[in-house]
């Protein structure tokens, strides 16, 4: 057996789809088209020996296509595939073939997904009953998404070589390719009009936070990396450092999906760029403990995720969500009305008009945070980042292909005291 992948060119991809809607292969095409044409000049020439000919071909064709249709006692199984999988994550996959009788010469077919490579195409030569043929095959999943790997195919010919048929052997099976995350920072501590610096007062201690809250004795349990020895040294008791949580346990990641301010394409940099960035924060701030919701325009994805299992729901809605025609202040519209209290919010957009700009100056006016991750390329808004300065904003200037870790950590991290 010998398995191998290919890549079709558009034009034996079309010949592949009027192959497989007549049931005829190249070979048989051929001869059908010879015996059109050979029809054609019996019936102008009048011969008899070009009739009989015509007949022959038809016949041959018809007992071919009768040969290659006949369905064949052989079954699958596919080795069980992962439902979630990484983006450049490789997978093994073995497919088991049996069959209750000898069968010889034909080829199986495992379809694919762009994203997921090439279809897998294996010749097996001999399939008996008492031995199964096995065979591995990998993929390495290019983009994140929602791909499925079959359906699984043979594909019978006759012995001419004239007709081709494809008898089903297993479903199409579904994997969800996760965006990738970086390690990224955010601190969803800063109150613009705070001058001094003073304690928000929803604020209370929080075991792994982001600001200095204060000093307390140390009680068995305590992590011994929290202990403050030059405080410990001087007052003769152990202390052990406090952090405050800040103004909000509750981050909400609004993602842009207008199609209009990403680079157009069937694979989108800008809006790639964008789903990975909303993914690294919304995984940074539930493995602090945070409460994260998830906003696309058109709809809100999740609701009050929290826990590091919150991490696996996040991630399937990001590897679903696509671009739409609907604009960013449709959810900050959305936000106004329903949330209530203060949040930090995350907007992530190549482009913040001056509407949507002045919708996230409500939000901070009433005591929330915000952080814009401005998406950067040719065509991206040149005002966005001067308006949400204007409006009280962190900005983290991101452009395609850069290493999120190190973009944060320049614009957010220098903050972190």
């Amino acid at each position: 057996m010998i398995g191998a992948r290919r890549r079709e060119s558009p034009a034996q991809t079309a010949l592949a789809r009027v192959e497989a809607r007549l049931g005829l292969s190249s070979s048989g095409l051929a001869v059908a088209g010879f015996a059109v044409l050979g029809w054609i000049a019996a019936r102008a020439l009048g011969g008899r020996a070009l009739f009989l000919l015509v007949y022959v071909s038809v016949l041959l064709l018809g007992v071919a296509w009768w040969m290659a249709r006949r369905r064949r006692p052989v079954s699958a199984v596919r080795s069980q595939l992962p439902v979630r999988v990484r983006e450049g994550q490789t997978v093994v996959a073995e497919l088991t073939l049996h069959s209750r009788r000898r069968l010889t010469s034909f080829i199986v077919e495992e379809r694919l997904d762009d994203a997921l490579g090439p279809p897998v195409r294996v010749a097996v030569g001999t399939l008996s009953p008492e031995r199964d043929v096995h065979h591995q095959y990998s993929l390495r999943p290019r983009r994140r998404g929602v791909h499925h790997v079959g359906p699984l195919e043979a594909e019978w010919t006759d012995p001419f070589g004239l007709a081709r048929s494809r008898q089903p052997l297993l479903e199409r099976a579904e994997i969800i390719v996760h965006p990738s995350t970086e390690v990224v920072l955010d601190s969803p501590t800063a109150r613009k009009w705070e001058d001094p610096p003073v304690r928000p007062p929803v604020s209370r201690p929080w075991p792994a936070g982001f600001e200095f809250h204060g000093m307390r004795d140390y009680v068995i349990g305590d992590d011994l990396r929290r202990v403050v020895w030059r405080a410990s040294a001087r007052t003769g008791r152990l202390m052990v450092r406090e952090s405050e949580q800040g103004i909000t346990d509750r981050v909400v990641v609004l993602l842009d999906t207008d199609q209009n301010v990403h680079r157009p394409g069937e694979v989108s940099d800008t809006f790639e760029v964008a789903v990975r960035c909303a993914a690294s924060l919304g995984a940074h701030h539930l493995q602090d403990g945070f409460s994260v919701g998830l906003e696309a325009n058109a709809k809100r994805l999740a609701v009050d995720l929290r826990g590091p299992r919150a991490r696996i729901p996040l991630l399937d809605e990001l590897a679903r969500v696509e671009r739409d025609a609907s604009q960013l202040r449709e959810s900050v519209d959305r936000v106004l009305r329903v949330r209530g209290g203060v949040a930090h919010y995350l907007v992530i957009t190549p482009r913040l008009d001056a509407q949507t700009a002045a919708r996230l100056r409500l939000l901070i006016e009433k005591g929330s945070s915000a952080l814009v991750a401005a998406v950067v390329w040719d065509e991206s808004d040149p005002l966005t980042v001067r308006r949400a300065v204007e409006v009280g904003a962190q900005v983290v200037e991101v452009r395609p292909g850069a290493v999120l870790g190190t973009v944060f950590l320049r614009h957010v991290g220098a903050g972190i005291r």
